[in-house]
């Protein structure tokens, strides 16, 4: 176990322990019995609700030379800080040989990619050409289709059917000859003047121009039923033919165009994105060089930064992209930047007043004005310890200091109300009981509890509202031994001037006119022990324990319980915030 979680254990046992005594006390002075224990008497005076943070000082104007290079690299060289810069000088110089061998890569698939887009765009051209082609010869088979339709239609079949007609009238005029000549046959040889042979041959001749007329007339039929319905269907059959691939060659033919112009944009595509990536890798290289954009003094974005696990920027170093790398002020305008705990964010509004104290300078005092609060807690302060919630807050300061420089530590002092005529009493005065704030005022040996309303603290006072009047006695249980610690304005508030308080007023009016829903005498919710909560904790503990733990509180010396208040409050989440030294005992 380390030492910072004894030392927590111990505070909180301790405050335990308090807690218990206090409420001892309670129960004696609740019996009448007679009271003791640290007291204090209620005052009445002037009071500053206030708070301290430590921050840093920054130019309220800057421009932020960052890293462009993606990924990680290393410095190989920069310019020494403090330096004036002149507008063109070489700031950072980044290592960009990797780039370099990258660019030839590159530069190799560039070429292979444009040669492969060149011969796309060729390959398009052909595709094209030859397209035309196909589809110019499918038109004309198409268009010989269709005229031989036509010409068998109107031409062929009209010319074999007249034929066929003059062939049925000529078989028909030859068998009259033929008859009329067997006529003549049969009288001549009935007569006796031809011989039978000649009779026969004429009657052969006879029936074979009569077979002829019936062979005619039966092919004109055989053209008529038979092959003008076949060539016909084969006629239109080839134009229908004719007319799809008239549509395949088209479509074909457009579908491999498409398909050579998709190629062909798809080579140029990645002809366009080889060029980018090879413009990329030439602008990363051009970025591995780091010039002033201005005039400015050079200061290094580590040196503002109050990590402890931050390596200061130095030839070597990897740095990653978009990391800042320097700061060059314009002009002489500077702001503090401090970390505000969560547990003063309420009381803390754009447009309060400040004083900023640098470490640098001891001495001066600069007035600002809270002029941005950042809507998240700070990452950064998170991830290194997460209970600790802070918010960056920007003070801007008054005047153009040329002593004020970007990087050096600074208290801002952020005044959140200031009262003329206020009763207060010393916060661990008041004890939550249940839900009320109250207070144990002494009346001659005996102490009765009082609810009070209560207004604003400043982790040392606390304003009472109602409930107590100048002069009347409390008590300090639970026993914190120290006294009430005033805020730093109040105790030196001759040093600031008149002048600087009438800023402070000034500020506070403005604040308080732009303050949205506010409510009179508004109470504001303080952190307060809850005596019956200790009670319980305490009670919770083994007997054994609870009594060494109750012997070993009162054989405390004031001193030893003062002691254990401060590592109590050192171990606290609001370690971050500086205290003033300057408390006040009784």
């Amino acid at each position: 176990m380390s030492k910072n979680k004894i030392y927590t254990i111990i505070s909180i046992v301790a405050v335990i322990a308090a807690a218990i005594f206090v409420s001892g006390q309670i129960l004696k002075s609740k019996n009448g019995s007679e009271s003791d224990g640290p007291i204090y008497q209620v005052k009445r005076g002037s009071l500053t609700i206030s708070f301290v943070e430590s921050g840093t000082i920054k130019a309220r104007e800057q421009t932020i030379i960052k890293n462009e290079v993606e990924g990680k690299t290393s410095i190989i060289s920069i310019i020494p800080e403090g330096t004036v810069a002149k507008k063109g000088d070489l700031l950072v110089e980044l290592d960009a040989s990797t780039l370099e061998d990258q660019k030839i890569d590159r530069e190799i698939s560039v070429q292979n990619a444009e040669a492969a887009y060149i011969s796309a765009k060729e390959n398009l051209a052909v595709v094209e050409n030859q397209a035309k082609s196909d589809v110019d010869l499918a038109k004309l088979t198409l268009d010989f289709a269709r005229q031989d339709l036509e010409k068998y239609i109107q031409g062929e079949y009209p010319y074999e059917l007249d034929k066929a007609d003059a062939d049925i009238k000529l078989a028909e005029e030859e068998l009259i000859r033929a008859e009329q000549t067997l006529e003549w046959s049969q009288k001549l040889y009935a007569e006796k003047y031809i011989a039978q042979t000649e009779l026969q041959g004429d009657e052969i001749a006879a029936k074979k121009n009569t077979l002829d007329v019936e062979l005619a007339k039966k092919s004109k039929d055989l053209l008529a039923d038979y092959t003008y319905k076949r060539n016909l269907a084969q006629f239109k059959s080839d134009v229908s033919q004719a007319e799809m691939a008239m549509e395949r060659t088209e479509r074909k033919a457009n579908a491999n165009v498409i398909q050579a112009q998709a190629e062909l944009k798809a080579k140029e595509s990645e002809y366009q994105r080889q060029k980018d990536k090879l413009a990329k890798i030439e602008d990363q290289i051009k970025k591995a060089k780091v010039y002033a954009p201005d005039d400015g003094l050079v200061i290094y974005a580590t040196s503002t930064k109050t990590s402890r696990n931050i390596e200061p920027l130095d030839i070597g170093r990897a740095v990653q992209e978009r990391e800042e790398l320097i700061y060059l002020p314009i002009g002489n305008a500077s702001m503090a930047e401090v970390m505000v705990h969560e547990v003063y964010l309420k009381k803390t509004n754009i447009g309060l007043p400040a004083i900023i104290t640098v470490d640098a300078l001891p001495g001066k005092t600069f007035y600002g004005t809270v002029k941005t609060i950042a809507p998240l807690p700070d990452a950064r302060s998170m991830w290194m310890n997460p209970d600790l919630k802070v918010y960056t807050t920007e003070v801007y300061i008054d005047g153009n200091d040329p002593m004020l420089r970007t990087g050096m530590s600074c208290q801002a002092e952020i005044i959140v109300k200031q009262y003329e005529d206020a009763i207060y009493i010393p916060i661990q005065a008041v004890i939550r009981v249940g839900t009320e704030p109250t207070v144990y005022v002494k009346t001659g040996n005996l102490s009765q509890p009082r609810q009070v309303k209560v207004g604003l603290d400043n982790n040392k006072v606390i304003h009472i509202l109602e409930g107590l009047k100048e002069g009347e006695i409390v008590l300090l249980n639970p026993p914190l031994k120290s006294a009430a610690a005033y805020s730093q304005t109040q105790k030196n508030a001759e040093e600031y001037g008149n002048v600087l308080q009438e800023k402070i007023t000034k500020g506070l009016k403005n604040v308080e006119i732009n303050r949205t829903s506010a409510e009179p005498n508004q109470q504001t919710n303080v952190e307060l022990p809850d005596a019956e909560k200790l009670k319980k904790q305490f009670e919770n503990l083994p007997p054994q324990q609870r009594e060494e733990m109750r012997k070993k509180f009162e054989q405390m010396s004031p001193e030893e319980r003062e002691k254990m208040r401060q590592m109590h409050d050192t171990n606290r989440p609001q370690d971050s915030r500086r205290r003033d030294t300057g408390e006040q005992k009784q």
